[in-house]
């Protein structure tokens, strides 16, 4: 039996090979696509045209589906979770950020209630305070998953729609803006979407860009009062605080949910005691972090942390910025 070997030079005509067959201009979804582009915003034949271009370029990167059916917000246990955005280094940078960029912070608190070590902390948690932007051109992101994904691609199929909107409207070329592997885009990793609508040229300079400090700060606390009225962020408010009782909540009592589905009076008269007077019609909601060893922490959950899930919707990500932001105010305090 004859082995076949790949040399260097016949590997990359093969990766090129696999490239050009994943020609997404000639999918049967794309003519979908190119009417939603044509009917619900206005793009010319002409800008059509661009689309089919950028399509016939999109590379098919299988490796994303994995990436995002397993990324660590799904996969990790707390204690592997926490340490990978509260530690030392992280802290250390997000108070030199703090300082840097005091200008803007102090504006976005201002002008959305949203405290400087609040920003500060998502931005440390998404990409290290934007040197970490991503290094996958987002039209490849959105069109593997838009296209392939086995469960998700609707979502990501309208994520890709309003990225060449989203390109037209900025005179971006698709080819060009790099994200995670989801297509999410600068330091304050918007989708699409979410760059349409909810976006800001917090430095007025005249154009908005995510990977620009100033913007992804005003972006953000935007993001945070504007995205979900249910979620909205509330100026003033603390995000979460410690439960106090020495016995577990009880077992039917929900916990780690979306949204607040309890209020603090609600837990209170479950055994739930906070250790601070809060109102009584707060809403409110049960968190339960598990240990490998040892018994699990309890905390209760507060609108504002949940404002911070309508970003991330993982406990365990509301929770890395929950507690970075506080390690960066004790940190200024001192």
């Amino acid at each position: 039996m004859r082995r076949l070997v790949l040399r260097p030079a016949a590997v990359a005509l093969a990766l090129c090979a696999a490239s050009a067959a994943a020609d997404f201009s000639d999918n049967a979804k794309t003519p979908a696509l190119l009417e939603t582009l044509r009917t619900q915003y206005a793009f010319t034949p002409g800008e059509l045209d661009g689309v089919k271009a950028a399509l016939g370029q999109a590379r098919l990167l299988p490796q994303l589906i994995s990436a995002e059916k397993n990324n660590k917000e799904k996969t990790s246990t707390w204690e592997d979770y926490r340490p990978l955005h509260v530690n030392p280094a992280n802290i250390a940078n997000g108070l030199r950020f703090l300082q840097q960029h005091k200008k803007w912070l102090a504006l976005a608190e201002q002008r959305y209630g949203v405290p400087p070590e609040v920003v500060t902390a998502l931005l440390g948690v998404e990409t290290k305070y934007g040197t970490f932007t991503g290094r996958f051109r987002v039209l490849d992101s959105l069109a593997t998953l838009g296209y392939d994904h086995p469960t998700r691609a609707p979502f990501f199929f309208d994520q890709l729609t309003q990225f060449f909107v989203l390109c037209r409207d900025d005179r971006l070329r698709p080819e060009s803006p790099l994200g995670s592997y989801a297509g999410a885009m600068g330091a304050a990793q918007f989708m699409p979407s979410n760059y349409r609508r909810l976006a800001v040229d917090f430095d007025g300079d005249g154009k908005v860009d995510l990977w620009s400090a100033a913007d992804a700060i005003g972006s953000i606390a935007n993001y945070l009062v504007n995205y979900d009225s249910q979620r909205s962020w509330q100026r003033g408010q603390p995000l979460l605080t410690a439960v106090t009782s020495a016995l577990p909540p009880p077992a039917a009592l929900p916990r780690n949910d979306k949204l607040p589905g309890q209020t603090v009076g609600a837990l209170r008269q479950a055994g739930v005691v906070p250790p601070t007077a809060l109102p009584e019609e707060m809403p409110a909601g049960l968190l339960e972090l598990s240990h490998d060893e040892g018994a699990p922490e309890y905390w209760i959950a507060l609108p504002n942390f949940y404002s911070i899930m309508s970003y991330n919707p993982r406990v365990f990500y509301a929770m890395a910025v929950s507690e970075l932001a506080n390690e960066l105010k004790l940190a200024e305090d001192r």
